[in-house]
């Protein structure tokens, strides 16, 4: 039997291994799940929301533990691995307060006087396909909403975090949810394509690349099952003629390394109008290149390694053919001796189409400066994408910012001033490569569930 290796990036040393899953017995967790979910379908909103608080109680509880696991297998700064706790714990909460208002049955009216009610219903056995970059964050968003709704919920992780997958699996079942109702399988893409397949699975929600994406929503649709792809993305970040340098520079420093660069939210493309272009670019390199990086355990390391030395390779390479087709570094660009999968902040400046820089996704702590003519042609520039997940504007016109994001940014999310990943009341997702389908801010909880219309004749007079 083949087994699962979980690698610590910072110091290349082997933490645990796991043996995979046999086909029958992936099936047989998909089947407990669904088993599980014939009786917690039945419970009302009501009823399962306590079940929601009990498990965000349960993460604060063991937060240092979680914390110290998903740095040990994925690189990630423990500050930020401590904050990633909470807001799991939060979306908990959330979707415990919210989900009963959000699932209620609606009374509406049809033809002459006639009734009816929209009840949304519990559709059974999501099956879950998350990356490492957010360990505990990226199940929990979906399995949150899942057990809301009613539904059960089957995790496949990505393998470099696999003992963060189970332990959240282990602490929802401590938390006092039904055994089986969530699931984790240790697979590879082989069986996970037949889980898709599988009768009792009834939607598929997937996060990662493009490329991944396109092959899961191709096997879901073949299956006839709902899918909700969050894929990924090269967010352009404006800055106009208009913006606030300090503020701008010190946001994109923050958005670009933010969880080490490796988010597919995080500021990427940094589109500069002519007009304030040599004092961003100035100042921006100035900041990146004072950036610590060092262990991520240690409180004032600023950048931690990579999850992996085949994705600080990857990176690289990419810098490199950027590089060839005529990109300048203006910072950073040099892979580091030793152990470790760390790469320093990097800034790219000269970045045209054609380029990997600027046609791709960079997974990693290399920013990409693009010069604009003036805020037309940076609008222009930022929706040259096959992208769509998310952007940023910088301008002191805040009513301008928001008629651009709102009539012009062709993305799911636009921040103004302003950074961050993600709230569990706005809606998250993209367009075009960047996936369909939302979550958080209530839009989750209606992803798979069947809108059920119940006819009622007119009350008798």
């Amino acid at each position: 039997m083949s087994t699962i290796t979980t690698v610590n990036p910072t110091t290349g040393k082997e933490i645990k291994s796991y043996d995979k899953m046999s086909e029958a017995q992936a099936f047989d967790v998909v089947k407990a799940s669904h088993d599980a979910f014939l009786d917690w379908s039945q419970k009302t909103h009501e009823e399962r929301a306590p079940f929601l608080k009990d498990i965000a109680a349960k993460l604060r509880e063991n937060k240092e533990e979680l914390a110290r696991l998903m740095t040990d297998e994925v690189g990630k700064l423990l500050n930020d691995a401590r904050q990633e706790v909470e807001i799991c714990a939060a979306i908990f909460e959330y979707t415990a307060e919210q989900g009963p208002k959000a699932l209620a049955d609606e009374e509406r009216t049809y033809g002459d006087g006639n009734r009816g009610i929209v009840t949304y219903q519990p559709i059974g056995v999501i099956y879950s396909v998350q990356p490492w970059n957010f360990p505990l964050y990226q199940p929990v968003r979906v399995l949150a909403a899942a057990l809301m709704a009613g539904n059960g919920c089957v995790l496949k992780h990505a393998s470099i975090c696999t003992g963060s997958g189970l332990r959240l699996r282990e602490l929802c079942e401590e938390a006092g949810l039904p055994k089986g109702l969530f699931g984790v399988v240790l697979i590879g893409h082989d069986v996970s394509d037949k889980i898709i397949a599988h009768d009792m699975v009834r939607g598929v929600t997937m996060t990662g690349s493009d490329k991944a994406g396109q092959h899961i929503g191709e096997k879901a649709a073949s299956a006839l099952k709902k899918s909700v792809l969050e894929l990924g993305s090269n967010d352009a970040y404006l800055v106009l003629e208009d913006a606030d340098i300090d503020l701008a520079v010190k946001t994109s420093v923050m958005g670009r390394l933010y969880n080490n660069g490796q988010t597919c939210v995080n500021a990427k493309r940094f589109i500069v109008t002519d007009k304030v272009y040599d004092r961003f670019v100035a100042a921006f390199v100035e900041q990146m290149d004072k950036i610590k990086v060092g262990d991520p355990s240690d409180d004032d390391t600023q950048l931690g390694p990579l999850s992996s030395v085949d994705q600080r390779d990857t990176i690289h390479d990419q810098l490199q053919d950027s590089v060839k087709n005529g990109a300048k570094i203006l910072c950073g660009g040099k892979k580091p001796e030793g152990p470790g999968a760390f790469y320093p902040a990097t800034v790219l400046g000269d970045v045209k189409p054609g380029m990997p820089a600027y046609d791709d996704e960079i997974f990693g702590p290399i920013a990409a400066v693009i010069r604009a003519k003036d805020d037309e042609d940076a609008m222009r520039i930022a929706n040259d994408s096959r992208y769509g997940l998310g952007g940023g504007i910088f301008s002191q016109d805040e009513e301008k910012a928001v008629r651009l994001a709102r009539k012009h940014f062709d993305t799911g999310m636009v921040r103004i001033n302003s950074f961050g990943a993600a709230d569990p009341n706005m809606p998250f997702g993209g367009v075009k490569n960047s996936g369909y389908g939302r979550e958080h801010g209530g839009f989750g909880m209606h992803e798979f569930v069947n809108a059920k219309a119940v006819f009622l004749p007119p009350k008798a007079a």
